[in-house]
Order: C-alpha cells, then structure tokens, then sequence
C-alpha cells in the first residue's frame, strides 16, 4: 500500500520540477491546499442533498402551487394485465412482430397497443410539480454560487489579468474565499453525481453522469495541485448560463411562455458566449499558452489541459442542442421540447383515435396534447 500511495503521489507527476510536497505543507506564514481537504465535500454533499429535500417540500413546493402547477403527471394507462405482464416482464418497446400478435390476440388495433405502451411509459415519468421543485432548487443554488463566485473574483487580480494564476506557481497561498469556493462547488458535483440516479432521466443521462465525473476530477485534480485559480475562473465561468435555464424551465412549467421563450434567448446567448468564445479565448489561452511561458509544461500540467479540451468538446455538443432548440423555436413561435425529453410524445395522426376493431377498447387521450398532454410544448429541459 506504501508503495502505491509513493506511485500516486509521485512528486515529478503532480508538481512543476523542483517543487516538492514539502515544499507544500502549512505554515504559520501560509496556507496552501491539502488533498485531505477534499474529505470534506463527502459529509458537505449529504448536508446539500438534505438542504435540497427541505427547500423543495417548504418552499419550492408551495411556490409550484401559488402559481398553479398541479402534482398530476401524464395520462394513467388502463389496466390490461396481458399488456402489463409484456411491459414489466418482456419489453417496454414491442417491435412490430410482437405488436401484432398482441393485436389478434386482444382484438385492439395496433396504434392503440403502441399508445398504451406510450402511456406507461410515460406513466413512471415525474410530474410537473417535480420538475418545477427540482429546477428551482439548482435556480435556487446556481444563482447564489454564480454571485459569490462573482462577488470573491472581482477582488482577485488573475481575473483581471489572468497571468496572475501562474505568477509565483504552485506557492500561491490558500485563502479562506478560494477553500470556501471549490469545496462547495465539488460538494454540490458529488451530490449531483448521487442525486442523478433519483432524479429526473433524460435522454442524455451518460452524458451528463460524463460531465458530472469529469467535473468533480477536475476540481479536485486542480486543488491538489494547487491550480485554484484558474479553476475558479473555469467553475464562475460555466455558472453563469446555469441559473437562466432552471428560470427558464420554470417559466415554462407555470405556462408563461413568453417569459420562458426569453430567459431561454438570454440562456442560449449567455451559454454560447461564455463556453464558444471566453472560455476558449481567455481560459483555454491562459492554461496552455501562458502557463507554459510562465511555469512549463509537466505531466499534471497535460492532465489538466486535456480534461479542460474534454469540457469544450461537452460545450460544443450542448451548443450544438441549443442552436438546434433556437432553430426550431424561430420556426414554430416558441421554444419547443428539446430532444433530450425524457417524456415521449406522440405525432398528430398518432394522437387521434386510429381505427380499431374495438374503438371502445382503444386508449383516449387527455384532450390536451396526446398521451403526455401535461408535457408542456414550450419545455426547456436544456440541462449544463
């Protein structure tokens, strides 16, 4: 285990030449970060996660029902044990054979069996109340982190001249703002990462599990070796678009489309400013470019470089889905569901009642908008 640990935390990995971690340890004169520090995002994460579920029922809650969001989800499947045993024990997506047999055997038209299916799985889906508690919840934390962030870096001389992350690297003091800042903000990553499997499935699920993986090795690997400065730039940079989305989602789930179709617009102008043009132009400039004038590369150094160029390229695809979300609000009036929705709609003739063998036998819909009828047409589900 001893000689594990020595292979780890070799020094000519993690550190610039000649730098020791000795070299590293607190001082009556100064503070520099410690990995044992970290430990304290694990008991700090499960303190976020209860903060969550009292916000959510005490305040977020009664503020869903001022504004008239209802708890009922999607339309409730009739009961048909043939097609529950087929959906809880064989297949939730019966392919076309499997569909037509099903058809001789209860007499239903086909489009009805696929509405039925459509309904059921929608039918596990969370309801609006849900999404409304959840998005204001991470409203809620985004806006009051993005705002220290802002608050703590406006006092910093690297956020005016960002050579100043490098200057006098790797002893670069620890201040009590800086340690504050990256143990809440990777306290929030771990309870995101475990809080993921509970929430709200989207399409994109790996993708964002990726991002959360990526996030929380990147804030830690930057503690560690003392790449803080930087790194608050990286996390107050890609804080900003966050809050304007979950306000976004939330206008759209209390219906105000108008209100919900322009924090998007000001979401998506945000987002794709600061993560296509700023953070490549003056964060990606400053670790690559400056840091290898000023310090010199090292094998950390490329580690940290690397995990940055894998958050551009998630920037990318999100930007991507943003553009694609813009392209089709600009033809349809509004911004409309994006395709990582994790609740299923179902086209015009679909939604209309097919013609069956037995019309009375087939699945209804709710008179709103097909099988998920409370899904509404405007959803910016759009998640960092």
């Amino acid at each position: 285990m001893a000689g594990i640990l020595a292979w780890f935390w070799n020094e000519r990995f993690w550190l610039p030449h000649n730098v020791t971690w000795a070299d590293l340890k607190n001082t009556e004169e100064a503070t520099f970060p410690q990995a044992e520090d970290l430990y304290l995002a694990f008991p700090l994460a499960f303190c976020i996660f209860m903060v969550r579920l009292i916000f959510e029922r005490f305040v977020a809650k009664p503020c869903a029902i001022a504004l008239n969001i209802q708890a009922n989800g999607p339309q409730i499947a009739p009961p048909n044990a043939i097609l529950e045993k087929v959906f809880t024990a064989i297949t939730k997506h019966p392919d076309e054979k499997r569909l037509e047999g099903l058809s001789k055997q209860l007499d239903w038209d086909v489009r009805s069996i696929q509405r039925w299916f459509r309904q059921r799985r929608n039918q596990e889906k969370p309801s609006t109340l849900t999404r409304f508690c959840e998005s204001m919840w991470r409203f809620s934390f985004y806006l009051y982190v993005f705002t220290y962030g802002v608050r703590f870096l406006k006092k910093t001389p690297w956020l005016w001249n960002t050579r100043h992350c490098w200057y006098n690297y790797p002893y670069q003091p620890l201040t009590t703002d800086l340690h504050y800042y990256y143990i809440l903000e990777l306290s929030f990553y771990w309870s995101l990462m475990f809080s993921q499997f509970t929430d709200i499935k989207r399409k994109d699920f790996g993708i964002m599990f990726l991002h959360h993986l990526v996030s929380i090795f990147l804030i830690t690997f930057s503690y560690v070796n003392n790449m803080a400065r930087v790194g608050t730039l990286v996390l107050c940079l890609h804080d900003s678009a966050d809050a304007l989305l979950e306000a976004a989602k939330m206008a759209n789930y209390a219906k105000f489309q108008k209100m919900c179709d322009l924090l998007f617009l000001m979401f998506a102008m945000v987002f794709i400013t600061t993560r296509l043009g700023i953070f490549p132009l003056w964060v990606l400039n400053t670790t690559l470019f400056e840091s290898w004038e000023i310090v010199g590369p090292y094998p950390s150094w490329w580690v940290f470089n690397l995990l940055l160029l894998l958050v551009q390229g998630l920037n990318c695809f999100w930007s991507y889905l943003i553009v694609k979300i813009a392209c089709k609000a600009v033809s349809r009036g509004k911004v409309s569901k994006d395709d990582r929705s994790d609740i299923e709609s179902s086209s015009d003739d679909e939604d209309s009642e097919p013609p069956g063998k037995n019309p009375h036998t087939a699945t209804t819909t709710n008179g709103t908008s097909g099988t998920n009828g409370y899904l509404l047409t405007g959803s910016c589900s759009m998640d960092d």
